[in-house]
This record gives structure tokens, C-alpha cells and sequence, in this order.
């Protein structure tokens, strides 16, 4: 009789909790984005929702671990796929012979022509440096994406450390797609 009414009582809160953890575990991941390689699409501190169980496509914001360190959760943007041939040349993204518009990139590529960035980077000495010493906003690059591997990129080029720097992220260290910010409150959206 005892344990009866402990079910009845407490029996939907503990029910609740299994399910809410269950969804944590295999669903959804919290996401604190950390840096500024996602300006000015993600700011450092946003909080995001991953999904797990998402698919993935071309231009999705993900989650990954960065390959030469994967205990370190990263978000990039999702640009080159299994089996593309990815080409950047002077500022045009080129994936299998198709043009793609970066529109998430014109209001740093505006900035960017006319100070390199310097007014942007006035926080960080180092990144005025590099953007100082770039003659694009994206440097040229092509590469060919092998069967199980993406190439991933921040929206910030010019500083950010991507698939350029550490390599193609195998599918093994890829986390989820980012479905949903949750902060800052005037920033909430769905991606």
C-alpha cells in the first residue's frame, strides 16, 4: 500500500526525470558558443540546442569535436560534404562546379574591405594582426572530401581555426546540428 501511493504521488516526477535525461543523453546537447570564430552570426557566451538526431546538410551550424583535440566542443558552419570538391577562389565558394551565395558573410566581408577588420579586433591585438597581414577574407583553397570526413568553417575567416588549420572532422567527432538559440533573450531563433 505504501509503495502504491509513493508511485501515485511521486511516480509522474520521477517519470518525467528519466524522460528529460533520456532527451539530454540522446536527443539534445547544450552548446555554449566560446570565441569569435562564428561573428557575426554566433557572439562568444550565446547558448545554443544541438540536436543529435538531426541530419545534416550543406550550410548547417554543427557541433564537433576539433580533431587534433577532441575533448574540445567546437561550432563551425558545415560547408563541404562526403565526396565534394570544395573551391574557394577570390572570395566565391565553389562546391562541385555550383557557386554558393556566403550572404551570412557580407557584413564582415563590408568590414572587412575597409579596414581589414581593425575597429571589429580592437579587443584583441593578435587578431588585428592577422587580419592586418590577409589579402581576402577567405584565402583560396581546394580541397576533395573523402568518404566519412566534412570540412567545416567559421563564419569569422579571417580568424577563425577550421577545416583550413586542423584537417577535415570525421564523422565520428561530429555532435549535432545547432537547432535553436536560448541566449540571449532578444537573440532567440531557430537555425
Amino acid at each position: 500500500m505504501v509503495m502504491k501511493n509513493f508511485l501515485k504521488n511521486w511516480g509522474p516526477m520521477f517519470l518525467l526525470i528519466i524522460l528529460v535525461l533520456a532527451a539530454r543523453i540522446f536527443v539534445f546537447t547544450p552548446i555554449t558558443v566560446k570565441g569569435h570564430s562564428m561573428d557575426p552570426t554566433l557572439q562568444d557566451g550565446q547558448k545554443l540546442i544541438s540536436s543529435k538526431i538531426s541530419s545534416y546538410d550543406r550550410m548547417d551550424i554543427i557541433t564537433t569535436s576539433e580533431p587534433d583535440d577532441p575533448d574540445r566542443l567546437i561550432v563551425k558552419r558545415l560547408i563541404g560534404l562526403p565526396g565534394d570538391t570544395v573551391v574557394m577562389k577570390n572570395e566565391k565558394l565553389t562546391i562541385n562546379g555550383k557557386e554558393y551565395e556566403e550572404e551570412y558573410l557580407d557584413e564582415f566581408k563590408k568590414m572587412f574591405a575597409e579596414d581589414k577588420l581593425q575597429k571589429e579586433y580592437d579587443y584583441d591585438e593578435n587578431f588585428q594582426a592577422i587580419a592586418s597581414q590577409a589579402t581576402q577574407f577567405t584565402q583560396d583553397f581546394e580541397v576533395t572530401i573523402p568518404e566519412g570526413q566534412y570540412l567545416v568553417l567559421g563564419d569569422n575567416r579571417p580568424i577563425s581555426k577550421d577545416s583550413r588549420s586542423f584537417g577535415l572532422v570525421d564523422k565520428k567527432y561530429m555532435h549535432g546540428k545547432a537547432v535553436f538559440r536560448y541566449w540571449p533573450l532578444n537573440k532567440i531563433s531557430l537555425f
